[in-house]
């Protein structure tokens, strides 16, 4: 399905070797709660969800060069509108059971949040 003119919750966090099992634990938590609470029509609907994980590369451009030992965590949510992103981020803080230690989690490692980036291109 094309995402063109949705919105997109994209958030990459860099974990190290000692933080991985904490990020698998939250990501499994994050995982249950998300169909309970996420509208599935409308100008809040989510349209995809995908959480996926990759070992960091020393030189992505040269995989020969091997890993680093760390691991990127990879969440991306498509929702019709900002106003899903916008629900979604409000019912986080409200209702995710492991939302502080999401947080704590977050800042323990290196991470990258991007709430609300337009769709401007998107096949299939």
């Amino acid at each position: 399905m094309a995402h063109k003119g949705n919105v997109q919750l994209l958030i990459v966090i860099t974990a190290g070797p000692d933080q991985v099992a904490e990020g698998d634990r939250i990501f499994a938590e994050h995982a249950k709660w998300m169909p309970g609470t996420h509208h599935r029509e409308g100008d809040k609907e989510l349209l995809s969800y995908d959480v996926s994980k990759a070992e960091e590369m020393v030189n992505p451009l040269d995989p020969s060069a091997g890993t680093t030992g760390n691991v990127h965590f990879i969440l991306s949510e498509v929702y019709a509108t900002e106003a899903g992103v916008a629900d979604h981020l409000a019912q986080s803080q409200a209702s995710f059971p492991e939302f502080e230690s999401l947080l704590k989690w977050i800042g323990e490692c290196k991470a990258t949040i991007v709430l609300g980036a337009g769709i401007f291109n998107s096949l299939w």
